[in-house]
């Protein structure tokens, strides 16, 4: 009996790490890892994409565009306090990405914006986004729709 429920918890936990290591994503010296986004309203004409990127080089490297079908426009953004207000403003010369160092893009922060999206985005679903870094060149990864409201990786904001 207990060794068919180890067989059991093995195998659970060995699916649990292929799925969660199915949104990770290597180019070059880069780690792109758990992209996601939220679903939006129907109404919605804007979503936010958030992401992990580990420079595991020796140089630093520079996020300088994101591509998407599922919108007619897409930045890369930051938020910061100005005062009082927060304040939301593209990077017009991207993100760098410091060598052996890791930038997360999330809610509140650096982040991917899609704007003029082409339809609203339903959870579970895939959104497929090219990223574009100065020097590694470009990757095309899929951004998992999480429900309005998460905060990443499957847990729901309070």
């Amino acid at each position: 009996m207990i060794g068919r429920r180890t067989a059991i918890c093995t195998l659970l936990v060995l699916s649990w790490t292929a799925s969660a290591s199915a949104q990770d994503y290597k180019l070059g010296a880069l780690e792109i890892a758990t992209p996601w986004t939220r679903a939006t309203p129907a109404t919605a004409k804007s979503g936010g994409g958030f992401v992990t990127i580990t420079n595991k080089g020796t140089s630093p490297d520079r996020l300088i565009a994101a591509r998407s079908q599922a919108s007619l426009k897409v930045e890369i953004h930051e938020m910061r306090m100005d005062g009082q207000v927060m304040r939301m403003r593209e990077l017009a010369n991207g993100l760098e990405i410091p060598a052996g160092a890791t930038v997360t893009l999330k809610p509140g922060s650096f982040h991917i914006m899609f704007m003029e999206l082409k339809s609203p985005l339903t959870k579970d679903a895939k959104v497929p986004v090219t990223l574009v870094f100065e020097k590694a060149g470009s990757i095309d990864v899929d951004f998992k729709v999480e429900a309005i409201g998460a905060a990443g990786g499957g847990h729901q904001m309070r």
